[in-house]
């Protein structure tokens, strides 16, 4: 019987499907396109494998998609069916169970199910990255944290794949508010991996939730040819380049930057991709920029996609996009189309809840600030803010739809709550002067002239200076 690099048996795989698996592995935790063309490789040279069959069924499922998704229930479905049971590992039959509740919609239960594989095999790669990205799509910060925490100990440092579990684990610690213990985590997997974009990308975060927008920009900058390109994450890193610009002052760089990389005629409509478009351009709609063909454009790649009740996390950000291109009309159409779909039971479907407990209200808040109505947006996004996670996403996505609450609040006269929304943002992040611009308006709204000038005083020694530095 093949084993793979670790000694577990893997059943009805020979050398070559083995060798296709281990080269997709290796391009699944550092996220290179050829993870597809590998995974192809491993069924087509084994289709019996259960573990080929179980990589496969996981890529159909990774990129939200919800045609990949029904075409890999479909495949796998098959597979399934005429799968003995009683030939295969303990280990695979766990894969296979796991892939089999993903693919139901069970993202909760198959998480467990991993969970559970990877207390009697830490050193199974698959599962920890599948696992750790199901924790990321649940907005599990805990186990985000502890799955790949937990399996650490198990791994020789020496292994070519402890660096890129030093970057999981770096991305769980910064999602569990562990900044300082994140950032060294998520360098020093970077420095074992150059080109680790998961790695990057939990250091840039880091800094992101600290308001260290100078110390990101240049950490970025110091290394783009490793992060900007040939991978399945630069499209998101260069979101969070952006980001840093908005932060920076710099709204003509992010704009760049969202026209080069975020959403042009080339973009290939991912969703992926979109949600991120969505995210920058909604920020600066709050800020009050006019973006309307760029919403337009944006809009427009939302609605060609035509998707069903799949991942309440991507609904709300196409419905940002019909609201920023004024499309109101869209937006309520895809609201009612939710609510038709809650109104049948899905029992074990995790979007259900998901769907029902905060991507409806969010989408409903978010169009009622677009009308105007922010006391509504305050009624709907007050209950969820400190729940918003269960929908999925990181802190820094979910930010945009924390920022809708507090210029709502602003907006809406209440100040009360105003206030504290931003001391609390404050306190976390005192080095970003989008906070502290904030504040200033609020003060100006109160006649406090002062106060605000002390407070616009401050964020322009931060953009000046930089954050952090």
């Amino acid at each position: 019987m093949t084993a793979d690099r670790h000694g577990q048996p893997m059943t009805e795989t020979g050398d070559e499907a083995a060798e296709h698996l281990e080269r997709a592995l290796d391009a699944l935790v550092f996220f290179r396109p050829e993870v597809v063309r590998e995974t192809s490789a491993a069924v087509q040279a084994a289709p019996g494998s259960p573990l080929a069959q179980v990589f496969s069924a996981y890529l159909g499922l990774l990129g939200t998609e919800e045609s990949d998704a029904a075409e890999a229930r479909e495949r796998f479905g098959r597979f399934r069916a005429g799968l003995d049971r009683a030939a295969a590992t303990p280990r695979e039959l766990a894969h296979v169970d796991a892939a089999s509740a993903w693919l139901d919609g069970d993202l909760q239960g198959a998480g467990r199910l991993l969970g559970e594989l990877v207390v009697a095999h830490p050193r199974d790669l698959l599962a920890l990255a599948v696992g750790h990205q199901i924790d990321f799509f649940t907005g599990d910060a805990v186990r985000l944290r502890d799955r790949v925490g937990g399996a650490l100990s198990a791994w020789d440092e020496h292994d070519p794949h402890h660096g890129p579990l030093l970057g999981m684990y770096a991305f769980g610690l910064e999602e569990s508010g562990h900044y300082d213990r994140s950032e060294q985590i998520g360098l020093a997997a970077v420095e074992a991996n150059p080109r680790d974009v998961w790695g990057i990308h939990a250091v840039v975060h880091t800094y992101e939730m600290q308001g260290r927008f100078a110390e990101g920009i240049a950490y970025l900058d110091a290394r783009t040819g490793d992060w900007s390109g040939g991978n399945y994450l630069n499209v998101h890193n260069w979101w969070h380049y952006a980001l840093y610009a908005i932060e920076a002052g710099d709204t003509e760089r992010a704009l760049a930057i969202y026209d080069a990389a975020l959403h042009n005629e080339e973009s290939e409509g991912l969703a992926m991709e979109l949600l991120d478009a969505s995210a920058l351009l909604w920020r600066l709609l709050l800020a009050g920029e006019d973006e309307t063909e760029r919403w337009s454009r944006l809009a427009d790649a939302w609605a060609a996609r035509r998707d069903g009740p799949f991942y309440a996390f991507n609904d709300v950000h196409a419905v940002m996009a019909y609201l920023g291109a004024g499309r109101t009309g869209e937006a309520e159409a895809l609201v009612r189309d939710r609510l038709a779909w809650l109104a049948t039971p899905h029992p074990g479907v995790s979007n259900h809840a998901m769907t029902e407990e905060v991507g409806v209200p969010v989408c409903r808040a978010l169009i009622a600030y677009a009308q105007g109505r922010y006391d509504q947006t305050v009624d709907l996004l007050l209950p969820l803010r400190h729940r918003l996670n269960t929908y999925g996403g990181s802190h820094a996505q979910r930010d945009a739809v924390q920022k809708t609450l507090l210029e709502a609040a602003i907006r809406a006269g209440r100040e009360d709550l105003a206030r504290t929304l931003l001391s609390e943002r404050i306190g976390v992040r005192p080095s970003s002067p989008y906070n502290w611009l904030t504040r200033a308006r609020l003060a100006e709204r109160l006649g406090r002239a002062a106060e605000a000038a002390a407070a616009r005083d401050r964020a322009g020694k931060l953009t000046a200076g930089g954050a952090g530095s």
